[in-house]
């Protein structure tokens, strides 16, 4: 027993002992245990929040991501629209301008057609007048008189009526 007491390692086992006898009997495995629980209900509560708020970021990415969708798919549909509306404005504005190419053309014509009356009437009128001169003078100078000047009068006044 001699050999018990003077080992040192005896005392340390028993300095253990004893102060393990110690914590049991003050309550220190109810409160490591109490401390454990606590922590790992945190730790528990703070991987639901974590759980959750990652819930929540998913769910807005998810949102984001259909805003942006719908977002590329109005603008698809913006310029579907401008490209039709651009596409009849240039037909209507073809048509237009068409129309008034035509309607140019035409007024043009027209106006030829005028001029070419005209002229038709003014060299008639002016080979009239010449034809009746030429008459006159060819008539007065093969009849002579009173006779030959009212015979003159009244064809140039025949003439006149017959070629207008």
């Amino acid at each position: 027993m001699d050999e018990l007491i003077n080992n040192p390692e005896n005392w340390v086992v028993v300095a253990f002992l004893i102060f393990v006898g110690i914590a049991i009997y003050l309550g220190a495995p109810k409160a490591i245990t109490e401390a454990l629980d606590n922590r790992s209900k945190k730790i528990r509560d703070e991987l639901d929040e974590a759980r959750r708020l990652r819930q929540e970021a998913q769910s807005l990415l998810a949102d984001y991501q259909k805003k942006a969708r719908d977002a590329e798919d109005e603008a698809k549909a913006i310029v579907d629209t401008a490209r039709r509306e651009a596409e009849a404005l240039a037909f209507e504005t073809k048509k237009g301008l068409a129309e008034s190419l035509e309607r140019r053309t035409k007024l043009a014509q027209e106006k030829i057609a005028r001029a070419e009356t005209q002229a038709l009437a003014q060299v008639r009128s002016t080979a009239v007048e010449a034809a009746v001169s030429v008459a006159e003078h060819i008539l007065r100078n093969k009849t002579g008189g009173v006779a030959g000047a009212n015979l003159i009068d009244q064809s140039i006044k025949d003439l006149k009526s017959r070629l207008n």
